[in-house]
């Protein structure tokens, strides 16, 4: 156990080598999982064609592959291989930032410690759940802007680097409620400003969803905007009940 952990005072050194240590154990667990990744290929490439199949009744579609480059199915399986360890590594990634920051909360705080993997997790999978049933309406508008005059038959890595991005960016942009509830934990910000900063806030929502949604689509814009808005709301609830709690605790 480390100083950490019993919640004493570290030295910006120790600092450092509490965040080697974090960081080592996070890229064994992402190891690990690119090992199972690589393994997993196969059945993961049936399912992330779902969102195509689903448009392959447009004679102008194809569900199968293009492939030009002799490399280029050994370099996805890599990239798949690597992504895919990063999402089973998750919760053990989660953890050790959860573990890191601890120290700098109060005793009481760190109990949320389970709550927070466990719902960054659940939030992660959502999002990506959302971006993967949300693909092919995305998929559809895109290819409506070249109309009937277009054969579409995409490129193993073009398609599955879009559908991956798509999901990692929802999976991302649903932490959001993490770091709102997390600001407000460690008393950053208050719910008061939070909810006198809401129209701004949804401004910069839709923006944000603009901006790191790989397909540039207005389906999939609204569809990880509105989830956040709706988060947004929720945190500004849950900062309530935290303020709450902290003020009886301290007339205790």
């Amino acid at each position: 156990m480390t100083e950490a952990d019993l919640g004493g005072r570290m030295s910006l050194m120790e600092h450092l080598v509490e965040l080697r240590s974090r960081l080592i154990r996070s890229f064994v667990a992402i190891a690990v999982g690119a090992v199972a990744g690589w393994f997993l290929f196969h059945p993961v490439l049936n399912v992330l064609r779902g969102p195509l199949e689903k448009l392959s009744d447009d004679p102008n579609v194809s569900d199968k592959f293009l492939s030009l480059d002799p490399l280029e199915i050994f370099m996805l399986r890599i990239k798949m291989s690597t992504y895919l360890g990063i999402a089973m590594a998750m919760p053990v990634i989660l953890w050790q930032i959860w573990k890191f920051i601890a120290p700098g909360l109060y005793q009481n705080e760190r109990r949320y410690a389970t709550a927070f993997v466990a719902s960054a997790t659940v939030l992660f999978a959502m999002g990506a759940a959302i971006a993967y049933y949300t693909l092919p309406e995305a998929l559809g508008f895109l290819q409506s802007m070249g109309g009937e005059s277009v054969q579409y038959q995409y490129s193993l890595e073009s398609y599955v680097t879009l559908i991956l991005y798509m999901m990692v960016a929802f999976g991302v942009g649903f932490q959001f409620p993490i770091v709102v509830v997390f600001l407000q934990l460690v008393g950053l910000v208050d719910p008061q400003q939070l909810a006198s900063f809401r129209r701004f806030a949804i401004v910069i929502i839709f923006v944000l969803a603009a901006v790191i949604t790989p397909s540039a689509d207005p389906i999939s814009l609204v569809a990880l905007a509105l989830p956040m808005v709706v988060f947004y709301e929720i945190s500004i609830l849950l900062g309530r009940l935290i303020v709450r709690g902290r003020r009886r605790r301290n007339a205790a």
